[in-house]
């Protein structure tokens, strides 16, 4: 039989008898002409693809397959993934006349495995009761595959993308039927993975052959592949490294495969690392990072990865690399997408300007956010808002630490005096010229405070900040005074408070999300964040503790933050701010010793490292805290260390992660950096959690 008539037999006919025939001997002396047309492969009336209208059939979980109903439902679909396989081989004998007679021999060989394959199925489905074509089937595979223009593009589709997903498929089925009991599956599925090796192994043969021979196997592969189909097609739900190194696929091919990640249907949302939106606000279109600022924007851009879920999109400058991403993979971390930027641009050409966006959550909403996400306006589904509803006047006055000050004086008189919290004195005074600027520094101090600070409306992490301990103001501090008030148009003068414990409130939609500690440097400039276990639900112990001689403390605390953020989210609605918020807050002792709580310092309308200690608790076993820290150069180089490699080696030999409990494995103990040592210039965030949290400290 020829070739090209088997190949027709299995296309077009109709009936599963003649499409699950097998001839004795075939040739291929005379291919014909190409097939150029669309079709639909010929299929009995219960098999043929479903429509819009159809019912949807939801994939078995493998949590269900006790139940034999389920067991055949499985099997249901894994049989028309096998006449699809067929379908498509016969369709690429057809269309591809005039490829190397080798690889038509190779794929009709493979064609008539994927038949037994498909027997088989259909017999273990009628031993649990079900006929072939009980339940609807999907055309997915067909549209998907069908309109190849190239052997090349075939082999790389279906050999290379939906056969390689099934090297994991195959295994990870068939621990889900053998631990039910079904060891007949099982056996039949563990046949079906040997046979996907050799498929695999012959399109990747041929693959090699027609690729650019100056392109590395992933990159021709991915090259291969246009939106919605990418690398994450070629995966199942649980990655089987041996299956491939069998099929031939090299160590660079597997590893670069092992950490893709992109939507196979969920719309995804893109995130951004913007730390430095508050200096934009300030500064106006001129602002310019300072060295160190450009590096921590740099060295930390990949933080937003542990904000969002699988799937979804992070903008980065360079993609991280695939050792720091496997490292997080094995740590339990799901990995999003990563789409690089070009010159700090989204391309124009990239994908991502084409796809459907759930939401765009910048670390910040500022002037350089809405700019550099304006392209992506138009995609977004998600969220129905304006540029001028991301960003305008009324979220922008969130960020200056004047309103936060105003804020707090109007939450401390609704409080109506309660003996722990703070005065409204030290809640900080709005000035708008020099000489109130100096009227409030001699009124702070007559009230008992010689160290007072002064801070601009716009800053960035305890900068543009001025601290005065002199006993009077000097011309230096008159000139920052006048200069602050010149670019700024006001600032807040408020005293130098013996602060014992920081801490902070994370909010989003109007609710509370969590609490977690705060480290601050003397300069009151960012250290660290540590969370205690529950930090979703309840304040620090420590903060309690330092109330302990306060009667009903935890209920007071928690009902006065209830009460805050009640009266916050009128302000967040008013403004149209539905993201993250975070409310740093602080513990003081007076000069009498009395313990008095700060509860606003600063409002930051975005995301804080406070949230994002609070995304990576969700990652530890149940009882263990953490600490996010954030490391420089000169800090490592004071404990002996080189370069940030050979910091996060030791760190790794003193505190090794160790991971529990199922089925999902948490930390529940040890050290992980947050970006790549190798290629950090300037900063290196760390996470660590253990059961003691001042042994993490």
């Amino acid at each position: 039989m020829e070739l090209c008539d088997f190949a027709g037999q299995v296309l077009f006919a109709t009936t599963l008898e003649e499409k699950l025939r097998r001839p004795d001997c075939l040739t291929d002396s005379g291919p014909g002409s190409a097939l150029s047309t669309a079709v639909i492969p010929g299929r009995p009336d219960g098999l043929r693809f479903k429509n819009s209208d159809a019912r949807k059939v939801e994939f078995p979980r493998t949590h269900k397959l006790d139940q034999e109903s389920e067991r055949a439902a499985l099997l249901h679909f894994l049989a028309n993934h096998e006449l699809l396989a067929t379908e498509l081989m016969a369709l690429a004998l057809l269309r591809f006349p005039d490829a190397p007679t080798a690889f038509r021999q190779g794929v009709a060989e493979t064609l008539q495995d994927e038949q037994i394959h498909a027997r088989l199925y259909i017999e273990r489905m009628r031993d649990c009761g079900m006929h072939f074509g009980a339940l609807p089937v999907s055309g997915y595979l067909w549209r998907t595959i069908s309109n190849m223009k190239t052997p090349l593009e075939f082999v790389s589709l279906l050999s290379l993308t939906f056969e390689q997903a099934n090297l994991d498929f195959c295994r990870y089925f068939a621990r889900a039927f053998s631990k039910v009991g079904d060891a007949a599956t099982a056996r039949l599925l563990d046949r079906i993975y040997r046979d996907e090796i050799g498929h695999v192994a012959h399109g990747l043969k041929w693959f090699r052959q027609w690729k650019n021979p100056e392109q590395s196997d992933w990159d021709a592969f991915c090259q291969q592949l246009e939106f919605p189909l990418s690398p994450q097609r070629a995966k199942g739900l649980e990655f089987n490294e041996a299956g491939r190194r069998a099929a031939g696929l090299d160590r660079a091919y597997i590893e670069r495969l092992s950490v893709f990640s992109q939507s196979k249907g969920r719309t995804p949302s893109v995130f951004l690392f913007n730390p430095f939106a508050e200096g934009r606000l300030g500064e106006g279109p001129g602002f310019n990072p300072g060295k160190q600022q450009r590096l921590l924007g740099h060295d930390l851009e990949n933080l937003p990865q542990f904000l969002c879920r699988q799937d979804d999109i992070v903008l980065v400058s360079k993609h991280p690399s695939v050792n720091f991403l496997s490292g997080l993979k094995d740590a339990g971390f799901p990995l999003p997408e990563f789409v690089e930027l070009k010159d700090g641009k989204i391309d124009a050409t990239s994908a991502i300007t084409r796809r459907k966006l759930g939401g765009l959550h910048p670390w910040a909403w500022g002037a350089d956010s809405l700019e550099l996400l304006e392209p992506l306006f138009k995609n977004v589904t998600g969220e129905h808002r304006t540029a001028g509803a991301r960003f305008n006047d009324g979220f922008a006055e969130l960020y200056s630490k004047a309103w936060s000050a105003t804020f707090l004086v109007k939450v401390l008189e609704r409080a109506g005096g309660q003996s722990w919290l703070c005065p409204s004195s030290v809640a900080g005074r709005v000035v708008d010229t020099r000489d109130a600027a100096l009227d409030a520094v001699e009124t702070i101090r007559r009230q008992g405070h010689h160290r007072v600070v002064v801070k601009r409306t716009f800053g960035l992490a305890g900068q543009n900040m001025l601290r005065l301990w002199e006993p009077t103001v000097l011309d230096a501090q008159r000139r920052w005074l006048e200069n602050g008030l010149r670019r700024g148009g006001a600032l807040v003068i408020e005293p130098w408070l013996d602060r014992v414990l920081d801490f902070s409130i994370q909010l989003e939609g109007g609710k509370i999300r969590g609490y977690t500690g705060l480290i601050n440097d003397s300069r009151g400039q960012f250290q660290a964040n540590w969370a205690e276990p529950n930090s979703a639900s309840r304040l620090p112990a420590k903060v309690l503790e330092l109330f302990r001689h306060r009667p009903g403390v935890a209920e007071k605390l928690h009902a006065f933050f209830g009460q805050l953020v009640s009266t916050l989210a009128v302000e967040l609605v008013r403004r149209d701010v539905c993201g993250p918020v975070g409310i740093d807050a602080f513990v003081y002792r007076t000069a009498q010793g009395d313990v008095l709580l700060k509860p606003i310092v600063e409002i930051n309308p975005r995301y804080t490292m406070g949230r994002l200690t609070l995304e990576l608790m969700k990652r530890t076993a149940p009882g263990s805290s953490g600490v996010f820290q954030i490391m420089n150069r000169a800090a490592i180089r004071r404990r002996g260390f080189p370069d940030f490699s050979a910091y996060a080696q030791d760190l790794q030999k003193q505190f090794p992660l160790r991971l529990e409990g199922l089925p999902v494995l948490k930390i529940r103990e040890g050290a992980l950096c947050l970006n790549d040592p190798s290629e950090a210039a300037g900063y290196l965030a760390i996470f660590k959690a253990g059961r003691l949290l001042d042994t993490l400290m």
